[in-house]
């Protein structure tokens, strides 16, 4: 039982770097495809949304560069169900503007799909301008 749960831990630590890697790139289609059909995004400052309102708000993002560093905190696996504590910083930079840096904690809730692929069911986003409390 012991190597599932390290494969699995693996292959969440896997799918938060495809996230980055394809946000990076601008790759929506990458991300989408991370993510339960019927996820849901908390954020602070807006009522929590699912896949359409994540679509929109990355599209809005197009002309921004992103650098991001994570530190997975904490993964536990609890058969076809996962929650993973995740610590963010993500430079963001405006193609007619200056870099802005936000970071913070995330909680996120993964389900297992039934072809074994890990996918995104809940997240809370806790992110902020660097230097607020």
């Amino acid at each position: 039982m012991r190597p599932v749960r390290q494969n699995d831990e693996q292959a969440i630590r896997e799918l938060v770097q495809r996230w980055l890697d394809a946000s990076k790139r601008h790759d929506l289609d990458t991300v989408l495809s991370l993510m339960a059909d019927d996820v849901l995004f908390m954020v602070p400052g807006q009522k929590p949304f699912g896949k359409d309102g994540f679509a929109a708000a990355n599209e809005a993002m197009n002309d921004v560069t992103m650098e991001a560093e994570s530190d997975i905190q904490e993964i536990k696996v609890l058969g076809d169900w996962a929650w993973m504590h995740n610590f963010l910083r993500l430079t963001l930079t405006p193609s007619s503007g200056s870099p802005f840096v936000r970071s913070g904690h995330i909680l996120t809730v993964l389900r297992k799909q039934p072809d074994g692929r890990w996918v995104i069911f809940r997240d809370a986003n806790l992110l902020m301008p660097e230097g607020q409390k």
